[in-house]
């Protein structure tokens, strides 16, 4: 009973004066508003990485070439033709930690269609290719290792060429130009849209790795390889191996630098989650000097709020109340103060959050754990910045607090 009449009159205190309240609470309001927007929108951030890099492929590394140097200049990466179909092979012998491996052999070429073409990206690739990369077909199907061997002018169009060439259309079973070079269309790919570099997904061919190799290419040139380790947890793993086959097969010594560069899903996801942390917690720093203005008016407001009851107080201590009475009612009125500025903080933060999201296509992501926190943390600001104020108030001489005027 005592702590609820305690309460209850923190209420009454609080609810004299309503507009003083509000004003005293809006610096919280403000301050966990702020820090509860940038959170949701960061974690949605985030998360919508993640998602994305995921669509790349499923435990997916790519290796790519190294580069080339010659007469004191050094070429870019993939400057140096350093990949085989001999890499690609050795890599298949290690099902304990690669899944799928699959040549890229990549080419910027122009596909015509009847009188119509389109710039795109021909990819010569391995049957397994779709489960790497996470693709399905929508229509019709892919080429099988008998294509492959066979060096089969076959294609499978991806969405946005599909659409450029045959708008409105069914492809399958059409005929499409590579440099001259007829192939069959057998299928279309779903739509996966853009990644998270900002590439088209969809736009893009896929052959058989021979056909490119030795009908479009030069026979001996590989401009990457993709593979798919067996599991999330063995990426690490998959990409040490991996990296101490191509050596061993490029005959580097232990001192050589690599001739390839090696990378993994894991290192694109973690650099980018902490390009968002960094800058989400930068801004929610800035935010949180809300907070701390906030508690700073909450300990003003019931320094003055002290003043005005001083004879209120030395009358509760006539009728026998302890300073610890007088100390816990002012704490309870400060903390409620704090925890009304941090719930409707809380709320404006998530209608702001929302709002945002919806207007501009991002992700909300709301961890329970930081609505917890914030409510615990606007009752620690409370506490902090109210104690001096009840200490003062219950530290009052009696005769001198009736004789206040």
């Amino acid at each position: 009973m005592k702590w609820r009449k305690l309460i209850k009159v923190a209420f009454q205190s609080i609810l004299k004066n309503r507009m003083r309240s509000l004003l005293t609470t809006l610096g919280m309001i403000i301050g966990v508003a702020s820090v509860i927007s940038l959170l949701a929108l960061g974690k949605g951030s985030q998360d919508d990485i993640r998602k994305q890099v995921a669509s790349l492929g499923t435990n997916m590394i790519i290796i790519h070439p190294g580069s080339s140097f010659s007469g004191g200049v050094r070429g870019g990466s993939g400057s140096q033709a350093t990949l085989t179909l001999d890499d690609v092979d050795s890599l298949k012998n290690e099902p304990e930690l690669i899944r799928y491996v699959s040549p890229d052999i990549r080419l910027s070429e122009q596909v015509i269609a009847g009188k119509t073409n389109w710039s795109t990206q021909v990819n010569g690739v391995s049957v397994d290719y779709l489960k790497i990369r996470n693709y399905t077909l929508s229509a019709g199907s892919f080429f099988t290792a008998r294509d492959v061997k066979a060096k089969s002018k076959v294609a499978v169009l991806g969405k946005t060429v599909s659409d450029e060439l045959f708008p409105g259309q069914d492809p399958v079973g059409t005929r499409i130009r590579v440099r001259n070079v007829p192939f069959t269309v057998i299928g279309t790919l779903s739509g996966k849209g853009q990644s998270s570099m900002g590439m088209d997904q969809d736009d893009i061919v896929l052959i058989p790795e021979s056909t490119a190799l030795y009908r479009l290419s030069d026979g001996k040139t590989i401009r990457a390889v993709v593979l798919s380790a067996v599991s999330e947890e063995k990426m690490n793993d998959a990409q040490a191996r991996a990296t101490e086959i191509l050596r061993r097969n490029h005959k580097l010594k232990d001192d050589d630098e690599d001739d390839f560069h090696i990378s993994n899903q894991t290192e694109i996801i973690s650099m980018a989650g902490k390009v968002t942390g960094t800058l989400t917690a930068l801004l929610s720093a800035i935010a949180g000097v809300s907070l701390l203005v906030g508690g700073i008016g909450i300990m003003n407001i019931m320094l003055v709020s002290v003043t005005e009851r001083t004879r209120e107080i030395g009358i509760r201590m006539a009728i026998g109340a302890r300073g610890a009475d007088i100390l816990i009612q002012f704490l309870i009125e400060a903390v409620i103060l704090s925890l009304i500025g941090g719930i409707i903080g809380i709320l404006a933060g998530l209608g702001i959050a929302y709002g945002i999201g919806s207007a501009m296509g991002a992700s909300v992501l709301v961890d329970p754990s930081i609505i917890v926190l914030a409510v615990a943390f606007t009752a620690a600001v409370g506490v902090f910045f109210g104690f001096y104020p009840a200490r003062k108030a219950a530290g009052l001489n009696p005769i001198d607090a009736l004789r206040y005027e």
